[in-house]
């Protein structure tokens, strides 16, 4: 499917890397649209804004960050992330419906899962330092949806986030992991890559085009003009 492409008429003064181009893709027939699930954890901030700052603007697809956050501390990552990218950046709240063009990040002190789109938020069962939020929102991704699941790790020590992406493998989706000699923390890339899980490999920076590449691949995506239809149908 080809790509439209249109320069950007204005760019955030902090956004990071080379001008941000205009992409738009397509929802398929049945209304969905990609969901791509993020897990990371120590030196996330950086690779999350080296991640965020190349995705085009009306890409379609939907983010969904579950980073370790300090349980006692306000949650101020939407704030931060929102530097880094055009499209909304939302502190999830139980209950949020998933949209397309938009930003999810996990609250402090929770676990996430996602059913029909719908992202719930649970008390940790877990004892801090034992907890794997990563695998567990990945797990739940994976069963929502099914072949059409992203999963994405970036820097974090530790291996939260492998289970998570063998679930995704085991329902045929598709996993990116950032190249660990450029992550800040490299324990989760090196994890999920000795694990034999990794489709693809690359800095932070060239994964958003690398789920582009795959995705246009892929039945996921079909033609552009149906989502400029269903976006002004339901008033977006």
């Amino acid at each position: 499917m080809a790509i439209r492409t249109k320069r950007k008429g204005k760019h955030r003064s902090k956004k990071s890397g080379s001008a941000v181009r205009k992409t738009t893709l397509a929802l398929p027939p049945a209304g969905s649209f990609p969901i791509i699930g993020i897990g990371t954890s120590a030196g996330g901030l950086e690779a999350l804004e080296h991640f965020l700052g190349h995705v085009p603007n009306s890409c379609g697809m939907a983010f969904v960050i579950v980073q370790h956050l300090d349980p006692t501390r306000k949650g101020i990552m939407s704030e931060l992330l929102q530097r880094a990218t055009d499209m909304k950046v939302i502190e999830v709240k139980d209950r949020t419906t998933v949209r397309p063009d938009c930003v999810y990040v996990i609250p402090p002190n929770k676990d996430m899962s996602i059913l029909h789109g719908v992202l719930h938020l649970l008390k940790p069962t877990a004892t801090r330092g034992l907890r794997l939020p990563i695998d567990f929102f990945l797990r739940s991704l994976a069963q929502d949806q099914q072949e059409h699941s992203v999963g994405v790790i970036l820097s974090g020590m530790g291996s939260d986030g492998t289970m998570g992406l063998r679930a995704i493998k085991e329902k045929a989706g598709v996993v990116l992991v950032q190249e660990p000699a450029t992550a800040k923390f490299d324990s989760m890339p090196r994890s999920a890559i000795d694990a034999g899980l990794a489709d693809i490999v690359a800095r932070a920076e060239e994964l958003p085009g690398k789920i582009l590449a795959y995705l246009q691949r892929t039945p996921l995506i079909a033609r552009t003009e149906e989502l400029l239809e269903d976006k002004a149908q339901m008033g977006w």
